[in-house]
């Protein structure tokens, strides 16, 4: 489930968008590695030391550490001594600062009380949480993490997404993203060159223009997979896809899985339980299948 935003003409800054699914306790041996671990990880150390293992090199945490690893980034976690971690797969869908993966903060158990009580006395992975109380763990802690990263080495021109134009576009994307975008109709919504507009993507978010709108389709469509009876098809469609294969490709490099099996595999009640056929999202609405223009679609 997705934190939920303000409306894109409320702020001319867009707030980060997280989203997360389940929190699960998992009890390791010394040595033994995290499995099932999602295509993107939060991890919180409650007991014990693990290792977080990426192409940067090893990263340990002790009891009260956590550490988000994106999609992107190949990792493994594994047991420095008997350890007991609350696992989940939190992602960053629209971003509001460039976060390093792997993120790590240390003493975040000390630093965010209130948000370790929450996730260590009610994990959710039973699937019968409403859904807006999921998207409340995955707002707490992303806000956590990015408030700590920013407290311990607070970059050059950190300020939550203060490039306007950059506002602008991520808005627009997250309004309507179900429509034909590619980089020329981006950068002219903010009469800037293309390569302009990548530059300040990447000083403000970390990322390209084309990859924030893969990341917001499909957040989107993990959204509109959860609505019962909304057929694949549709889904694709109304995310911006001109066929199922093209969004069948895009969904398994995001997510590891087909989005029939993503589905098959999500718990019930922690898919996009605030939305239904009554109640769709604007990209559901879209009656027609998007058009491209020779850019090869995210």
């Amino acid at each position: 489930m997705t934190a939920v935003l303000p409306a894109p003409d409320e702020t001319a800054a867009i707030q980060a968008q997280w989203e997360m699914s389940s929190v699960r306790r998992v009890r390791l041996g010394a040595g033994e590695v995290l499995t099932d671990a999602p295509g993107s990880l939060w991890a919180l150390v409650h007991e014990g030391a693990v290792l977080v293992e990426t192409a940067t090199g090893r990263h340990p945490l002790a009891a009260g550490d956590a550490v988000h690893v994106d999609a992107r980034t190949a990792y493994r976690l594994v047991a420095a001594a008997p350890a007991l971690v609350l696992a989940a797969d939190l992602r960053l869908v629209v971003p509001a600062h460039p976060l390093p993966s792997p993120l790590v903060v240390t003493a975040f158990s000390e630093r965010h009380r209130g948000v370790t009580g929450l996730v260590t006395t009610c994990p959710i992975n039973d699937g019968r949480h409403p859904a807006l109380f999921v998207a409340s763990y995955a707002g707490l802690v992303g806000a956590a993490m990015t408030a700590s990263w920013l407290e311990d080495a607070p970059p050059p021109g950190a300020a939550p997404l203060g490039d306007e134009q950059v506002a602008s576009v991520v808005a627009a994307l997250v309004d309507r993203p179900g429509e034909p975008w590619t980089l020329d109709r981006m950068a002219g919504l903010v009469h800037l060159s293309r390569s302009a507009l990548t530059d300040r993507f990447r000083r403000a978010t970390g990322r390209s223009p084309m990859q924030v709108l893969r990341d917001v389709r499909m957040g989107e469509a993990r959204q509109l997979l959860g609505v019962e009876g909304q057929p694949v098809t549709r889904v694709a469609y109304a995310v911006g896809y001109g066929s199922v294969a093209a969004f069948s490709r895009a969904f398994s490099s995001s997510h590891g899985v087909t989005p029939q099996r993503w589905r098959e595999q999500a718990p019930c009640g922690q898919r996009a339980g605030i939305r239904s056929s009554a109640n769709p999202s604007p990209a559901a609405t879209a009656a027609t299948a998007p058009t491209t223009n020779g850019q090869r679609t995210p």
